[in-house]
């Protein structure tokens, strides 16, 4: 091994960080949306993204597996994002392996017109995984850690759209889960849900922390402050401040994000 491939292998192993995000400016067309974004997201743990709407937080979010890559003239400026180490902008990345390293799921629940079963399974499928034992197994266990199994065990060919819309969102959480995912985006998973199925999503979330770093964005600051560990405030497009959860809410450091927390602007 050369010594810039150790020197690299030491530095991926020595980033106490799942995701890296360093001086991120961020344009769709001319119209820039992110400015200069610096910020750390530790393993395992539950990070939110907070602020009014076109701040600029779901933009960033979706920086993160490179979703934007699909929208026309958006493009990252200036910056770099990495990955466990790993800048995800780099030649030698494959776009789809990073996007099964980094799962999202949707504000709106979107599941396949296909069976419950078919659903956890696609991933798996695309992936040329054709053993049904094997396929069976993950289905059963994606299910399990979505907390859906004992719901669904007896109607897994069933439509997915016969399903009740927090149990949707929960099979989208297992489809994601299903391909093993290190890194887990949620773009307002629960903001079409009742209170009782964002209850579930909301307990779902802090059980998969302990197996998964989760990156939310969320309206709902109460809900911010129920799941998450850290919580970064963003307004107009720039990161205002970053902190335990517990210390935004309660003694942020920026004037800023004590009006908006206590409803100011908003």
């Amino acid at each position: 091994m050369t010594d810039s491939k150790k020197e690299k292998k030491k530095e991926k192993k020595s980033n106490p960080f799942a995701i890296s995000i360093q001086g991120v400016d961020f344009f769709y067309g001319d119209n820039q949306v992110l400015f200069d974004v610096n910020l750390d997201i530790p393993e395992k743990k539950v990070m939110a993204f907070i602020g009014p709407s076109g701040c600029g937080k779901s933009t960033l979010l979706r920086t993160l597996n490179r979703m934007n890559d699909l929208i026309d003239d958006s493009r990252i400026a200036k910056g770099n994002i990495l990955i466990q180490g790993t800048d995800i902008h780099d030649k030698s990345v494959d776009v789809i392996e990073l996007r099964k390293k980094v799962g999202m799921v949707f504000q709106k629940s979107n599941p396949f017109p296909k069976s419950i079963y078919q659903n956890v399974a696609y991933g798996l499928h695309i992936q040329g995984i054709k053993n049904k034992r094997i396929v069976d197994q993950k289905v059963e266990e994606s299910l399990t850690k979505a907390a859906l199994w004992e719901e669904v065990k007896d109607r897994l060919n069933e439509n997915a759209y016969g399903l009740s819309g927090g149990q949707q969102q929960r099979l989208c959480i297992a489809r994601t889960l299903a391909v093993e995912p290190e890194i887990i985006l949620m773009d307002e998973p629960c903001s079409a849900l009742d209170p009782v199925a964002t209850g579930r999503v909301e307990e779902l979330i802090l059980s998969l922390k302990e197996q998964y770093t989760i990156v939310v964005v969320t309206h709902n600051m109460q809900q911010a402050g129920r799941i998450s560990d850290e919580t970064a405030f963003f307004y107009l497009g720039k990161l205002i401040e970053c902190d335990q959860t517990k210390t935004i809410f309660l003694n942020p450091s920026k004037k800023q994000t004590e009006d908006y927390i206590s409803g100011k602007f908003g």
